[in-house]
């Protein structure tokens, strides 16, 4: 019994990972004959997995689209969950491979809507550059609210939600009454999901938290889509870099914006052009000593006017400098 539960676990692997095999084929891989590759076929049959079979010269076998999920033991959600999180991870270096084959498996067997569902999210989403830096905790988004902001983004319909943003700048950005946006696109980064969209009649572009949204009515009016003022990623980078940090400046530099762009980290901030030889870093960090140290390492000229308190930081860090290059006092 052992050994017939582990060929059926190797040949429903086989199946998921081909589009079509032969019978031999499979014969030869498992070790049998093709009257024990056609009985166990026919075992996988009675668990739920559709498996279509073509008889002939050419005959082959091919796991069916659509096969039911029970058998995978998964939910819906815990399904569209676990494709979004390899789509994820096949951008990390080490597991972009293994990532890619368990996904083609998973798709090959989901349910018609549920891949739909999975390609809107795929097809709507954006990664920004990686940055590993932060502690921050993960925090957590509703793969349901995911799936319907994504098939809200392909159909090109409204979303009503209400915002709740823990400690806004804004007093009037926090709870209040519901809004309703034009979904473009969603982008992951830094371990948080964001929404790109604009305001029905003016279209005014915003980027919203979606770990931050409660979703009302998910099919609102319909809207013309538009093309963003710059990349969908950018528009986020920098929306975080001017009011996503605990410290937020923008710092002058004696460079011109390409000579920044390459000195920096992308997760760092948004370089503007000023002129052929300035520009302006729009930086932040959850501390003044993280972003005195990210503008030290541009090793070009910089001047900081705020805010007032990293004034103050940069120049006891200047003085603190200046003490460690002086020569050293004889002991007495």
């Amino acid at each position: 019994m052992r050994d017939t539960a582990a060929r059926l676990l190797t040949l429903l692997s086989l199946l998921q990972s081909r589009t079509e095999w032969p019978g031999s084929e499979l014969a030869g891989r498992l070790g049998v004959s093709p009257r024990t590759v056609r009985n166990d076929i026919s075992r996988l049959r009675e668990l739920g997995y559709l498996v279509d079979s073509v008889q002939g010269s050419a005959g082959h076998y091919r796991l069916g689209v659509g096969a039911t999920l029970p058998p995978l033991l998964l939910d819906d959600e815990e399904a569209v969950a676990i494709a979004v999180g390899l789509r994820s991870g096949a951008g990390v270096s080490g597991i972009r491979d293994s990532s890619a084959r368990a996904l083609a498996k998973l798709e090959r067997v989901l349910p018609h809507r549920l891949r739909r569902s999975v390609a809107a999210i795929a097809a709507s989403t954006s990664h920004g550059p990686e940055n590993t830096s932060t502690d921050a905790p993960d925090p957590e988004v509703d793969p349901a609210l995911l799936s319907t902001l994504a098939a809200a983004i392909r159909d090109r319909v409204s979303v009503r939600f209400d915002y709740h943003d823990p400690a806004p700048d804004d007093p009037t950005a926090g709870a209040g009454p519901a809004r309703m946006v034009e979904p473009h696109r969603l982008v992951a980064w830094q371990r948080r999901w964001y929404l790109v969209a604009t305001e029905p009649g003016h279209g005014a572009w915003r980027v919203l938290r979606v770990d931050w949204m409660s979703l009302r009515t998910p099919d609102g009016p319909r809207f013309t889509p538009q093309s963003p003022p710059e990349d969908y990623t950018d528009l986020v980078l920098r929306e975080v870099a001017s009011t996503g940090w605990k410290v937020r400046a923008r710092i002058a530099v004696a460079a011109p914006a390409d000579r920044v762009v390459a000195r920096i980290n992308p997760a760092v901030g948004v370089v503007e052009t000023i002129d052929g030889h300035n520009s302006i870093l729009v930086t932040g960090a959850d501390s003044l000593a993280t972003v005195a140290a990210y503008v030290g390492m541009l090793e070009m000229d910089f001047r900081v006017t705020e805010p007032p308190e990293l004034v103050h930081h940069v120049r006891r860090l200047g003085e603190r400098y200046l003490r460690a290059a002086e020569p050293s006092q004889p002991t007495r």
